[in-house]
C-alpha cells in the first residue's frame, strides 16, 4: 500500500511491486501484520516533511511483524525461520507482503501472543516506554495522568505507569473506558463530560500528553517539580515556571523494544488489539481515524 503524492486517503494505491531483496545487513520479512498509527496520518497528508523526509511513492507501515524468509550478507544475529518485529524508517515499509529491514533494527517476537498481534507493539510501544521511563522517570507512589489512554500509545501508557508504581489517572471516552480500566487505570476522567480542571482534587506529578492540547490547560494541572511530556503539541512552560515540558518523538532502539517483549510474554503488558483488518482496507481505516471512529490498536493484515 503506497502514496505516490501527498493528499487524502485517496491517495494510498494498492501497487503490485516486485518481491525486495535483502541487500548486506538486511533481512527479507514475510510480513505477518503491520498496525496503524496517527503519525501515518500526518505522514500521508506532507504535514510530518520537516522531521520525516519521504521517497515517493513510498509504502506505508512503520509497525511490523513477520518471519525471516531471507538473509542478507554479514548478518549472523538472525536466521530464515526467525519471527520478529520492529520498527522501520525512512516511512515505513510493512504495508506489504514482503519488506526488508536492518537486522540490528529488529527483535524476536513475543512468544505468547499471535504473531501478526505483535505488530501493535513497537511505534505505540517504545512511544510508551520512552515517554514514561526516559522522559518522565515515572516512580512509584506518583500521580501520573495519561491525557488520551484510550488511543494506541495511552494503552501502554497505563500499563506501563501503572507497572512503576504510579497511581495512573487517564482521560478516556465511554467506549474505552472498560478497556482502560482492564489496564491498569485507577481512575478515569471521562473528557466528553468533565474538564480536566474540574476532575482532579489535587495536582499531578507527570502529564503523559497524548492529545492535541495545549500548555494553559496542563500547566495548572501539575505541581511545583512536575513534568508534564508530550507527543503531540509541544507544550512551552511560561519562564520560570516550576514544572518542566517535554516534547518528543520516539526513537528505535532495540534494547527498550526487547524489554516490552519481555513484559508481554510475563504478563505484565497487554495487547490492546481493537481490531484486525485486510491490508487492503488501509485507506478507510485512515478514514475511521480522521473521523475519530477508531480506538487501540488496529493490525492490518497482508
Amino acid at each position: 500500500m503506497r502514496i505516490h503524492r501527498y493528499g487524502d486517503a485517496s491517495v494510498i494505491r494498492h501497487d503490485e511491486i516486485p518481491r525486495p531483496v535483502p541487500g548486506p545487513g538486511e533481512v527479507l520479512i514475510d510480513v505477518a501484520a503491520t498496525s496503524f498509527n496517527p503519525s501515518e496520518i500526518g505522514l500521508r497528508r506532507g504535514l510530518l516533511r520537516s522531521v520525516f523526509q519521504l521517497d515517493l511513492p513510498c509504502t506505508l507501515g512503520g509497525d511490523v511483524a513477520g518471519t525471516v524468509v531471507e538473509v542478507g550478507g554479514g548478518v549472523r544475529s538472525l536466521a530464515v525461520g526467525d519471527r520478529v518485529i520492529g520498527l522501520l524508517s525512512g516511512g515505513g515499509g510493512a504495508a506489504a507482503e514482503y519488506v526488508t529491514a536492518a537486522a540490528d533494527t529488529l527483535v524476536a517476537a513475543p512468544a505468547t501472543v499471535p504473531l501478526a498481534h505483535a505488530a501493535a507493539l513497537p511505534i505505540a510501544g517504545l512511544t510508551a516506554w520512552q515517554a514514561v521511563f526516559e522522559h518522565a522517570g515515572v516512580t512509584s507512589g506518583q500521580r501520573v495522568l495519561v491525557n488520551g489512554a484510550g488511543g494506541g500509545v495511552g494503552g501502554f501508557a497505563v500499563q506501563l505507569a501503572k507497572y512503576a508504581g504510579a497511581h495512573v489517572i487517564a482521560t478516556a471516552g465511554p467506549r474505552s473506558t472498560e478497556t482502560v480500566l482492564r489496564l491498569g487505570a485507577d481512575q478515569i476522567v471521562d473528557y466528553t463530560t468533565t474538564p480536566l480542571a474540574d476532575a482532579l482534587d489535587e495536582p499531578v506529578d507527570v502529564i503523559l500528553n497524548l492529545v492535541a492540547i495545549g500548555a494553559e490547560t496542563l500547566i495548572p494541572l501539575v505541581r511545583p517539580g512536575g513534568v508534564v511530556v508530550s507527543i503531540t503539541v509541544p507544550v512551552t512552560t511560561p519562564a520560570g515556571s516550576p514544572v518542566t515540558a517535554v516534547h518528543f518523538v520516539a526513537r528505535n532502539d532495540t534494547s527498550h523494544l526487547a524489554a516490552l517483549v519481555k513484559l508481554v510474554d510475563a504478563g505484565a503488558v497487554h495487547l490492546d488489539i481493537s481490531a484486525s483488518r485486510p491490508l487492503a482496507d488501509l485507506a478507510s481505516v485512515h478514514r475511521d481515524a480522521e473521523s475519530a471512529r477508531t480506538r487501540g490498536k488496529i493490525i492490518l493484515v497482508p
